[in-house]
């Protein structure tokens, strides 16, 4: 066996090897050093932005401002609702690890009702972690201060100087003005959450809820620096919020006061309006109820005691209660007749005490036993003669009454600024037949020409009726804005309004003979309310009114000894002064015996308030003048007697 050769090493093939696998690593180190280079240009260059927003977005919060609601004024500056500071207590959800616990131990610094807590969780439901929601309101000193010494204990939790709305009118204008309550999960399925970012309230009834857009403003944003633990340290930068703008509105808290003072606490509703141009200058619903209760939500017990009273304080009487307006439609009916060729200016009934139907036995009774003898427009007016206007229905027919009717807004929505307005009922064949699928009736056609049957009207559109009649059938669409101001220190300006909608009163002979009717009824010897108007230093023209609540089984018709729910709902319309017409107004009282024995004292009493205030009170404004201040007009000095008609002209 031969010996194994041995094998001779290659220096130089081995040297080229290695400078084969140094270039080889030495190439993808740089490859790796060139990613590397290459990943951080990436992150450091191309997604600086990005990375720079997400350091920020760890290191500095974005908060946003709410507005400063615009305030609410009457027609002569008067304040009807306003901001004021408080501090309420705040949670972020995300930043708070057992919420339950969190909130037990809260009680044991700062009062928590169960309501609180309840409408906390109600909230958190359509809110995200991130978003700080409202807690409690209204802080006192004393619980801020005791929660400023436990707050290292509550993560998430932050006392936050707020603007909370208060009306210091009371229950004055619960329901004219309305209020702002906590923004409730029907509200965030409708609201723009970048407009409402930050706030936490939103009218909900009344003028805070039809002009939302025009109170609430828009909001503003700033930038804040934080520390770990999520406070604040420092402010960056903001962009301040643009406050809601303040309104004016037409009413006057005089009048406001007067008319709702005068009822002293029984159901009523009253609404005065200035024919002039539409304003409405009082608008009262008897009882009210203080909107404060509702604006950092209401207790329990409260909403029980208002939802359970047999009086219906939330119940807006004014804008949406519902009342046959009786004898106050005899005016109207008057206008329509002579209008429509029904009746003649010269033409006289003779009233028996009960009206029939040819062909029928059934009878339709007047007021008066016995009847009133014979009389024509201007003194079936004075004495609220039914027989004159039992014949009149039943000569023009239901249908040419309900149209013509319908001219002065009976049936319809007058569009007043304030939601959910009644329409009332303007009866007619068409509307039986649709409603209940039946025919219309000869009798139905009587008892509606005195405003019974299936006539429905609101106090609102009673009043506005009257102040197209007042207005001789012009119309002057009713608002509650007067006028908007963008800041304190900008101008006040006038809210453009609607032209006049021109009369529809052909002759207006016909129009002065009503009025003078009207003027009977409070001025006329035998006028249904001369007693009530004798001495007003101002011109009247008015019409009582009575809508019975009960059927009459006898000749006695005066419920005064009956128990209240018996009684008859007793109404008023009227317009004066006469001359030139500054006011127009209707009342209702729920429970009276008649319109002259109890409405037409209350009405007398708010158009003394208006056009004859006591010394020392500002008198009436008249229809043009600043908004602020409004200049006074004189007081009509022309007594009753002036436009008194002549005794002949009533027979």
């Amino acid at each position: 066996m031969s010996p194994r050769r041995a094998k001779l090493k290659d220096s130089g093939r081995e040297v080229a090897l290695f400078q084969r696998r140094a270039l080889a690593g030495f190439l993808i180190i740089v490859v790796c050093l060139g990613v590397l280079a290459s990943r951080f240009v990436h992150l450091q260059v191309v997604r600086h932005d990005e990375f720079a927003t997400r350091a920020d977005q760890n290191r500095i919060k974005l908060r946003p401002i709410p507005p400063a609601r615009g305030l609410i004024f009457d027609r002569n500056g008067t304040l009807l609702a306003d901001n004021t500071a408080a501090f309420r207590l705040e949670v972020t959800p995300e930043r708070v690890k057992d919420m339950d616990a969190t909130l037990e131990q809260l009680r044991e610094v700062v009062p928590l009702t169960e309501d609180d807590i309840k409408r906390f969780k109600e909230q958190r439901k359509g809110r995200r972690g991130f978003n700080s929601l409202p807690l409690r309101f209204r802080l006192s000193e004393d619980e801020v201060a005791k929660f400023a010494v436990n707050r290292w204990r509550f993560p998430g939790v932050e006392v936050v100087p707020y603007l909370t709305r208060t009306y210091p009118r009371g229950t004055e204008f619960g329901h004219v003005v309305g209020y702002v309550a906590r923004i409730d999960e029907a509200d965030l399925r409708e609201l723009d959450a970048t407009r409402y970012a930050g706030t936490t309230h939103i009218g909900k009834t009344g003028i805070e809820r039809y002009y939302e857009k025009l109170l609430h403003g828009e909001p503003g944003y700033e930038r804040v620096e934080i520390n770990a633990d999520g406070r604040a340290l420092r402010v960056l930068d903001s962009t301040p919020p643009k406050p809601g703008k303040n309104l004016y509105l037409s009413i006057d808290v005089r009048l406001q006061e007067a008319a709702e003072a005068i009822f002293e606490g029984k159901p009523g509703a009253a609404v005065a309006i200035d024919p002039r141009n539409g304003e409405v200058l009082a608008m009262v619903s008897v009882p009210s109820f203080d909107p404060n209760l509702f604006v950092n939500g209401i207790s329990h017990v409260d909403y029980r005691t208002l939802i359970g009273s047999p009086l219906r304080p939330l119940l807006h009487r004014a804008l949406v209660g519902t009342y046959k307006p009786g004898s106050t439609m005899k005016p109207f009916m008057g206008i329509a007749g002579l209008e429509q060729g029904v009746r003649r200016l010269d033409d006289t009934v003779l009233s028996t005490g009960e009206f029939h139907i040819p062909g029928q036995s059934r009878g339709y009774r007047d007021w008066r036993r016995g009847g009133h003898g014979r009389v024509d427009l201007v003194e079936s007016l004075a004495q609220s003669v039914n027989t004159y206007f039992y014949s009149l229905a039943l000569d023009m027919g239901i249908d040419r009454m309900s149209g013509y009717l319908s001219k002065f807004g009976f049936g319809a929505r007058t569009g007043i600024d304030l939601t959910g307005e009644g329409s009332g009922i303007l009866p007619s064949k068409d509307w039986k037949r649709a409603q209940f699928n039946k025919p219309w009736f000869p009798g139905e056609t009587v008892i509606a020409g005195i405003g019974q049957g299936y006539w429905v009207v609101t106090p609102v559109q009673l009043a506005n009726a009257t102040a197209i009649l007042a207005a001789r059938g012009a119309h002057h669409p009713i608002h509650l804005l007067r006028a908007t101001q963008s800041g304190f220190s900008a101008p006040v300006e006038p809210v453009p309004q609607p032209p006049e909608e021109p009369s529809f009163i052909v002759n207006m002979t016909n129009w002065n003979r009503v009025r003078d009717g009207m003027i009977a009824v409070v001025a006329g010897p035998t006028g249904t309310a001369a007693r009530v108007f004798a001495d007003a230093p101002y011109t009247t023209a008015g019409k009582t009114g009575t809508a019975q609540r009960f059927s009459r089984t006898g000749n006695e018709v005066d419920t005064r000894g009956l128990d209240d729910a018996q009684r008859h709902q007793a109404l008023f319309v009227a317009f004066a002064p006469v001359e030139e017409p500054q006011i127009a107004l209707a009342l209702v009282m729920e429970f009276g015996a008649s319109g002259s024995h109890d409405a037409a004292p209350l009405a007398r009493r708010i158009l003394d308030a208006w056009l004859a205030p006591p010394p020392g009170a500002q008198p009436a404004p008249a229809a043009k003048t600043p908004i602020i201040p409004t200049t006074a007009a004189t007081a009509p000095t022309t007594t009753a007697a002036a436009l008194r008609p002549a005794a002949g002209a009533a027979r």
